[in-house]
């Protein structure tokens, strides 16, 4: 009877701090890309919202849909200057032209920047690769330089 019982309380310990340690534990996969994501809604929401849509469709002839496009998909460095550095040119996506500027957004920080790509290149039907903030910050540095 004394062995059952010390068997049960030992199970019973095993188990109750198992799912205490199991509750702790950070999941491996994923988990620094769905923080990113996360944050990079809300940049998304307070400053890219307002012209590039809730759905990221953007505005016809105005403001371009982020919703795959190769500037979107593509070189992460040419996106990163794109929020760095704004972009004034007229830019044609599937026979439409968009022709409102974007005004820079250089006062975002680095983080925030990649937080924001990460949710663009990922959300809107995209499947890209995340943005971190070493690349902003390369990419920020050089285009100090020039």
């Amino acid at each position: 009877m004394n062995i059952n019982k010390t068997a049960l309380m030992l199970m019973l310990f095993c188990l109750f701090f198992g799912g205490l340690y199991a509750q702790t534990k950070k999941p491996v996969s994923h988990t620094g890309t769905t923080s990113s994501v996360a944050r990079g809604k809300i940049v998304y929401a307070n400053i890219c919202l307002a012209c590039h849509m809730a759905d990221g469709g953007g505005v016809q002839n105005m403001n371009p849909p982020l919703i795959q496009t190769t500037y979107v998909l593509g070189d992460k460095t040419a996106l990163i200057k794109i929020v760095l550095n704004g972009f004034k040119e007229d830019v044609e996506i599937n026979g439409q032209t968009y022709s409102n500027n974007m005004t820079p957004h250089s006062d975002l920080k680095d983080q925030q920047i990649a937080d924001v790509l990460t949710y663009v290149r990922k959300s809107f039907g995209n499947k890209a690769s995340t943005v971190t903030m070493a690349e902003v910050k390369k990419v920020r540095a050089a285009n100090v330089t020039k």
